[in-house]
């Protein structure tokens, strides 16, 4: 799967974070691997020109999501035997979700997460303007984010564990080469 990502925000962000967070979601809607997508993070003015160029609102918004490809509209695009298509792109805006985040009570890193999230489901057909829409699309949302959450959480332990092995067997090694053993 490719996933390309530009930060033209001006806001240092985990980049690589955000691409795992839209390769998992992806991958967890059965996408297939040779699918493309496209993550622009933007400053404040150049996501108000596109908030107001294509939804015909003022002022900026939190994300943005472009669709590339028709995808067949008789199926789910999440259905099993997609092929490979060139999704489209998300364009973030950080500057944006940091006020949503503060809110929101979590790091700006989370935010921008559940916004690539809310993106990749845009990008795959997900829309919440109908009550029942919305329902879906969050319920998805909110099972995504949580499950990369986990995965990432669990990720993280076990990289403290291998190094904290390597550091007792790197000790280990050190006091066998000393004595001679």
């Amino acid at each position: 799967m490719s996933i390309e990502i530009a930060n033209e925000s001006g806001v240092a962000v985990e980049e690589t974070s955000i691409v795992a967070a839209a390769r998992f979601a992806l991958d967890r809607m059965n996408v297939s691997p040779l699918a493309e997508l496209s993550v622009l993070l933007v400053e404040l003015d150049v996501m108000s020109d596109l908030h107001e160029r294509w939804m015909d609102l003022p002022g900026p918004t939190d994300v943005m999501a472009f669709p590339m490809d028709e995808l067949d509209s008789a199926r789910r695009p999440d259905a099993a035997g997609v092929g490979p298509a060139l999704l489209g792109d998300i364009v973030l805006c950080p500057a944006f979700a940091k006020d949503q985040a503060r809110k929101a009570g979590h790091a700006l890193i989370d935010e921008l997460h559940l916004l690539t999230v809310h993106g990749v489901l845009h990008l795959l057909g997900y829309d919440h303007a109908e009550p029942e829409e919305e329902k879906e699309m969050f319920s998805l949302q909110n099972r995504i984010l949580a499950d990369f959450q986990a995965h990432r959480a669990d990720e993280q332990r076990r990289a403290a564990q291998r190094s904290a092995d390597d550091r007792v067997l790197g000790a280990v090694g050190l006091d066998e080469d000393q004595t001679g053993g």
